[in-house]
Protein backbone atom coordinates (compact mmCIF):
# COMPACT_ATOMS: atom_id res chain seq x y z
CA UNK A 1 0.00 0.00 0.00
CA UNK A 2 1.41 3.36 -1.00
CA UNK A 3 0.08 6.68 0.14
CA UNK A 4 0.51 9.70 -2.10
CA UNK A 5 3.64 11.74 -1.56
CA UNK A 6 2.36 15.04 -0.25
CA UNK A 7 5.46 17.20 -0.09
CA UNK A 8 9.12 17.59 -0.85
CA UNK A 9 9.83 17.31 2.88
CA UNK A 10 8.89 13.62 2.73
CA UNK A 11 11.42 13.08 -0.04
CA UNK A 12 14.06 14.93 1.98
CA UNK A 13 13.36 12.64 4.92
CA UNK A 14 14.42 9.49 3.07
CA UNK A 15 18.17 10.21 3.29
CA UNK A 16 17.78 10.93 7.02
CA UNK A 17 16.00 7.61 7.63
CA UNK A 18 18.56 5.71 5.57
CA UNK A 19 21.41 7.35 7.47
CA UNK A 20 19.88 6.23 10.79
CA UNK A 21 19.46 2.70 9.40
CA UNK A 22 23.03 2.72 8.11
CA UNK A 23 24.24 3.74 11.57
CA UNK A 24 22.44 0.75 13.10
CA UNK A 25 24.08 -1.52 10.54
CA UNK A 26 27.53 -0.07 11.24
CA UNK A 27 27.04 -0.41 15.00
CA UNK A 28 26.03 -4.07 14.61
CA UNK A 29 28.65 -4.75 11.91
CA UNK A 30 25.98 -5.91 9.45
CA UNK A 31 27.02 -6.90 5.91
CA UNK A 32 24.21 -4.93 4.24
CA UNK A 33 23.33 -1.25 4.03
CA UNK A 34 21.02 -0.75 6.98
CA UNK A 35 18.44 -1.84 9.52
CA UNK A 36 15.08 -0.05 9.49
CA UNK A 37 12.30 0.01 12.03
CA UNK A 38 8.93 -0.91 10.49
CA UNK A 39 7.66 2.70 10.69
CA UNK A 40 10.80 3.93 8.90
CA UNK A 41 10.38 1.32 6.15
CA UNK A 42 6.73 2.36 5.74
CA UNK A 43 7.68 6.04 5.49
CA UNK A 44 10.28 5.27 2.82
CA UNK A 45 7.86 3.04 0.94
CA UNK A 46 5.28 5.82 0.86
CA UNK A 47 7.72 8.56 -0.06
CA UNK A 48 9.54 6.75 -2.85
CA UNK A 49 8.00 4.85 -5.73
CA UNK A 50 11.46 3.39 -6.34
CA UNK A 51 11.63 1.58 -2.97
CA UNK A 52 10.44 -2.04 -2.78
CA UNK A 53 9.37 -4.02 0.26
CA UNK A 54 10.34 -7.67 -0.27
CA UNK A 55 8.38 -10.06 1.94
CA UNK A 56 10.40 -13.28 2.27
CA UNK A 57 7.89 -15.23 4.35
CA UNK A 58 6.22 -18.40 3.08
CA UNK A 59 2.99 -18.36 1.11
CA UNK A 60 1.37 -20.08 4.10
CA UNK A 61 2.39 -17.20 6.40
CA UNK A 62 0.90 -14.66 4.01
CA UNK A 63 -2.35 -16.63 3.85
CA UNK A 64 -2.64 -17.46 7.55
CA UNK A 65 -1.05 -14.46 9.27
CA UNK A 66 -1.45 -11.58 6.83
CA UNK A 67 0.56 -9.52 4.36
CA UNK A 68 1.55 -6.00 3.44
CA UNK A 69 -0.40 -4.87 0.38
CA UNK A 70 1.88 -4.09 -2.55
CA UNK A 71 4.91 -5.94 -1.21
CA UNK A 72 6.92 -8.14 -3.53
CA UNK A 73 6.74 -11.73 -2.28
CA UNK A 74 9.70 -14.07 -2.79
CA UNK A 75 9.90 -16.97 -0.34
CA UNK A 76 13.20 -17.40 1.49
CA UNK A 77 12.18 -20.94 2.50
CA UNK A 78 9.36 -23.19 1.43
CA UNK A 79 6.65 -24.59 3.68
CA UNK A 80 6.43 -27.07 5.34
CA UNK A 81 9.92 -28.44 4.59
CA UNK A 82 11.66 -25.12 5.35
CA UNK A 83 14.17 -25.70 2.58
CA UNK A 84 15.92 -22.53 1.44
CA UNK A 85 14.76 -21.22 -1.90
CA UNK A 86 17.83 -21.72 -4.11
CA UNK A 87 16.19 -19.50 -6.77
CA UNK A 88 15.82 -16.54 -4.41
CA UNK A 89 18.44 -14.31 -6.08
CA UNK A 90 17.32 -15.29 -9.59
CA UNK A 91 13.71 -14.40 -8.73
CA UNK A 92 14.83 -11.14 -7.14
CA UNK A 93 16.82 -10.24 -10.27
CA UNK A 94 13.77 -11.00 -12.42
CA UNK A 95 11.64 -8.69 -10.27
CA UNK A 96 13.80 -5.63 -9.55
CA UNK A 97 16.89 -3.83 -10.80
CA UNK A 98 20.09 -4.24 -8.80
CA UNK A 99 20.10 -0.54 -7.86
CA UNK A 100 16.58 -0.64 -6.34
CA UNK A 101 16.24 0.33 -2.69
CA UNK A 102 15.20 -3.03 -1.18
CA UNK A 103 13.69 -3.48 2.26
CA UNK A 104 13.41 -7.12 3.35
CA UNK A 105 10.63 -8.27 5.71
CA UNK A 106 9.89 -11.61 7.40
CA UNK A 107 8.12 -12.65 10.62
CA UNK A 108 10.70 -11.40 13.11
CA UNK A 109 13.68 -10.03 11.16
CA UNK A 110 15.79 -13.21 11.04
CA UNK A 111 15.07 -14.56 7.54
CA UNK A 112 14.97 -11.02 6.16
CA UNK A 113 18.44 -10.49 7.67
CA UNK A 114 19.67 -13.54 5.74
CA UNK A 115 17.94 -12.34 2.56
CA UNK A 116 19.52 -8.88 2.89
CA UNK A 117 22.94 -10.49 3.41
CA UNK A 118 22.60 -12.67 0.32
CA UNK A 119 21.18 -9.90 -1.88
CA UNK A 120 23.95 -7.54 -0.84
CA UNK A 121 26.60 -10.18 -1.55
CA UNK A 122 24.96 -10.85 -4.94
CA UNK A 123 25.47 -7.23 -5.98
CA UNK A 124 22.21 -5.51 -5.05
CA UNK A 125 23.28 -2.00 -4.16
CA UNK A 126 20.80 -0.92 -1.49
CA UNK A 127 19.68 -3.67 0.92
CA UNK A 128 17.93 -3.01 4.24
CA UNK A 129 16.45 -5.35 6.82
CA UNK A 130 13.16 -4.43 8.51
CA UNK A 131 13.82 -5.04 12.20
CA UNK A 132 11.23 -6.98 14.21
CA UNK A 133 9.55 -8.10 10.97
CA UNK A 134 5.82 -8.44 10.41
CA UNK A 135 4.91 -10.06 13.75
CA UNK A 136 7.67 -8.80 16.02
CA UNK A 137 9.43 -10.31 18.98
CA UNK A 138 7.70 -12.50 21.54
CA UNK A 139 6.41 -10.85 24.70
CA UNK A 140 6.79 -12.30 28.22
CA UNK A 141 3.91 -14.71 27.52
CA UNK A 142 5.48 -15.87 24.26
CA UNK A 143 3.03 -14.03 21.99
CA UNK A 144 3.95 -12.04 18.91
CA UNK A 145 2.15 -8.95 17.53
CA UNK A 146 2.21 -7.22 20.92
CA UNK A 147 5.54 -5.42 21.37
CA UNK A 148 6.90 -4.46 17.99
CA UNK A 149 6.78 -5.43 14.34
CA UNK A 150 4.73 -4.19 11.38
CA UNK A 151 1.33 -5.27 12.75
CA UNK A 152 1.91 -4.25 16.37
CA UNK A 153 2.78 -0.67 15.46
CA UNK A 154 -0.40 -0.36 13.41
CA UNK A 155 0.95 -0.23 9.86
CA UNK A 156 -1.34 -1.30 6.99
CA UNK A 157 -1.78 -5.03 6.40
CA UNK A 158 -4.43 -7.42 5.13
CA UNK A 159 -5.45 -10.98 5.66
CA UNK A 160 -7.23 -13.19 3.12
Amino acid sequence: MRLPVSSESQMAKIPELLKIAQGRAADANLPYDGALLPVEAFEILNASAAAVLVDVRTRAELDWVGFVPGALHIEWQDYPACQRNESFIDLLRQSVAEDTLLMFLCRSGARSHSAACLASAAGFASCYNVLHGFEGERDAQGHRNQMNGWRAVGLPWKQN
